[in-house]
């Protein structure tokens, strides 16, 4: 029988057959449609049967909306909420007609006042995630996406007024004193921890008392961005700091419960800007936030400072490819005057001419 609607509770649930020409062609249904309105229950019934009808007579892989593949995603909680303004914009479109162009497109209408950057990020990046994922378990079409190159970011920045990618400034040793003669003991051992050690903000705050190995001077960071978690080793100096400081266990901003007890006693990567910015006024310094304080003072200190060679510095602080460090983590610090001077410098020593070879005339030759 075909599909009938019937009430159980709040939801409406629908049992029987879809049928295409008088033909039972998916089934049988004996399944809750979520709805809880007649008219939802029918729109349920409607798309379902169009979806099947698509599938009896084309094939699964390429029936397949992206609605439907985002129905088998397992999104986080972060990814499900960029994917719900995609759904309304592409959620009926068939996974085959979506191109990287399209996806590429929707910025400017989601997104108007963002940079190409974000883009990628929130739009892009999701929604060929539910795509390919797609395409690895249905067969659906793979979907490459050629990034937004430096002309499509330009022409974005200037409709919007602001530039992106703005350079970072790195940390050095004398803002790294000055930010711990200001500081108390917990923020002056993180930041020396994250400029030490390159880790991020996230591994830093996440570091509890049994991440700690005194003997060894070793210290556990979580995995993060790609990489597994591991054990890290730190100076002598850096661990008697640590394990100097008593842990605290910070409260849940939100659920209002304590968390698992903290050596730097933050429960969340955002917790210490405040902090920060405070400790900075009072130092008379620039504030940085935690990334340019630690990994990007990391690589510029080692390989631009001390002259440490660009893999040795890339393995120590964990990336895979020391291209990628080299090209947004290592800062010049030669001034664009000082560069230009040098055209103009004398030569510390001037230039030797040869002198010309002097022709022997008939005279002289007589003489010898």
């Amino acid at each position: 029988m075909p599909l009938e609607i019937y009430k159980r509770g709040s939801v409406f649930w629908v049992k029987g057959w879809v049928e295409y020409n008088g033909r039972p062609i998916a089934g049988p249904y004996r399944q809750s449609t979520r709805a809880t309105t007649e008219a939802g229950a029918r729109d349920w019934i409607n798309d379902e049967t169009q979806l099947q009808v698509r599938k009896y007579l084309i094939g699964e892989e390429h029936s397949l909306r992206f609605a439907d593949a985002v129905d088998f995603y397992h999104p986080s909680a972060k990814t499900a909420k960029q994917l719900l303004p995609i759904l309304d914009e592409i959620g009926d479109m068939p996974l085959g007609a979506i191109t990287g162009a399209l996806l590429k497109s929707l910025g400017r209408k989601l997104k108007p006042n963002a940079c190409t950057d974000t883009w990628w990020r929130e739009i892009v990046t999701p929604a060929r995630a539910v795509i390919n994922n797609a395409h690895e378990h249905k067969g659906t079409p793979l979907l490459r996406v050629k990034r937004y190159d430096k002309f499509e970011r330009i022409a974005q920045d200037q409709r919007r007024r602001k530039p992106s990618r703005i350079e970072r400034i790195p940390a050095t040793r004398d803002w790294i004193e000055a930010f711990c003669a200001a500081a108390d003991p917990y923020n002056a051992a993180m930041v020396r921890f994250m400029f030490e050690t390159a880790a991020r903000i996230d591994q830093a705050v996440s570091i509890e008392p049994d991440d700690l190995r005194p003997a060894t001077c070793e210290v556990r960071v979580k995995a993060q961005k790609g990489h597994p978690e591991g054990w890290i080793t730190v100076s002598p100096q850096m661990m008697a700091e640590l394990v100097a400081l008593k842990p605290k266990r910070p409260k849940n901003l939100k659920t209002g419960q304590l968390l698992s007890p903290r050596v730097f006693g933050y429960g969340s990567p955002t917790g210490y800007n405040n902090r920060w910015k405070t400790i900075c006024k009072h130092a008379g310094i620039p504030y940085l936030s935690a990334h340019p304080a630690g990994r990007h003072g990391f690589f510029t200190e080692l390989v631009v400072r001390q002259g440490v060679d660009p893999v040795t510095a890339a393995k120590a602080g964990r990336w895979s490819d020391p291209n990628l460090p080299m090209r947004i983590y290592a800062h010049a610090e030669t001034d664009e005057a000082d560069v230009r001077a040098r055209f103009r410098t004398n030569y510390a020593q001037p230039i030797l001419t040869e002198k010309p070879k002097h022709k022997k005339t008939k005279k002289d030759q007589t003489n010898e």
